[in-house]
């Protein structure tokens, strides 16, 4: 009996230690520790006299076969396998390790990472069996340039999924951030992380990363310092099969259409999900800070801005952090 085991057996119901340990054929000692370390995880599971070992809430695992069932037939067409995994480092990090050769999307989904990361190296809170952690690796013409416009397409992609299921206030923060629009503030909802490389020229080969906030453990939203949302605060009951599903139909798609016909056609796309349209910013740059007002993209991609002097600029994700003025 493996840890997914032993939480298939706690969805049937409460269950002893010694029950348990008989079960699995091992010690009653043995169990507490696997049930200690599910609860690090971020699973709640209760102890309860009487009654014994009970999940706290269901448990909603991941089904590779029930997820491709959910595919739309363009997104099977894309897919070259999907896999799902117990635990992992960064879904993104063995995808990198592995090698492909194919002008379609290899996708990995994992229950736990243990060194989820985001933009910049930023750790990436990984609770098992709570949220979704996928990522798609995947061949493109066009050359290393064309890598700067993968973070767009595939926010533009996960938005829209989320909009289609009833979700109009998730909009995209350039260039990666999923959040919803509470009033004034964003919360984030989720994460995008591209990684890559190949020629200047010939193709290259890409890792597309995306973090949803599914179900957010209670004990790990005390840790997080920043607004945040989760798809279970939107009243979204969908299993996280339903909600990959649904993502990677939109995002397969959208990839294999940025491969044909790069970002143009999604800049319009972009304008219904921008989140910083219109509103005043702080540009943090290595140089010093600046005011301005987020003025949608430019053509590769870029943010265009207007600093408070008038000046209108084009900053890349790689040289500066956008932040809302006064949040």
């Amino acid at each position: 009996m493996d840890d997914r085991d032993l939480l298939a057996r706690l969805a049937q119901g409460p269950a002893s230690g010694d029950r348990l340990a008989a079960e699995a054929g091992t010690t009653r000692a043995a169990i507490w520790k696997r049930i200690e370390a599910l609860r690090a995880a971020g699973v709640g599971i209760a102890a309860r006299a009487g009654s014994g070992y009970a999940l706290e809430h269901p448990i909603d695992l991941l089904d590779a076969q029930a997820i491709q069932d959910g595919l739309s037939p363009a997104a099977r067409d894309a897919l070259a396998g999907l896999e799902v995994v117990w635990s992992i480092d960064s879904t993104n990090s063995e995808l990198l390790r592995r090698s492909t050769n194919v002008r379609k999307a290899d996708v990995l989904l994992a229950e736990r990472q243990t060194g989820g990361r985001g933009r910049r190296g930023r750790a990436w809170a990984s609770p098992l069996a709570a949220h979704l952690y996928l990522s798609v690796a995947r061949h493109f013409g066009g050359g290393l340039a064309r890598l700067g416009g993968l973070p767009i397409v595939a926010g533009i992609a996960a938005a829209e999924a989320l909009h289609a299921s009833g979700h109009p206030n998730v909009k995209l923060k350039w260039p990666n951030d999923l959040v919803v629009e509470d009033d004034a503030a964003l919360r984030k909802l989720g994460g995008l992380l591209v990684e890559g490389g190949g020629e200047h020229g010939g193709p290259v080969r890409a890792v597309i990363g995306l973090g949803l906030n599914v179900r957010m453990p209670a004990a790990f939203a005390r840790e997080i310092d920043q607004p945040w949302c989760d798809l279970a605060t939107l009243g979204d009951a969908r299993t996280r099969n339903a909600i990959a599903a649904s993502v990677l139909s939109h995002l397969l798609p959208a990839l294999s259409a940025f491969d044909r016909e790069g970002l143009d056609p999604f800049l319009a796309r972009h304008a219904a999900v921008d989140a910083l349209a219109g509103r005043a910013v702080v540009l943090h740059q290595h140089d010093g800070n600046r005011n301005a007002v987020a003025e949608g993209l430019a053509p590769d991609g870029a943010l265009r801005v207007r600093l408070d002097d008038g000046e209108v600029r084009v900053v890349h994700s790689g040289e500066v952090s956008v932040r809302i003025r006064g949040a």
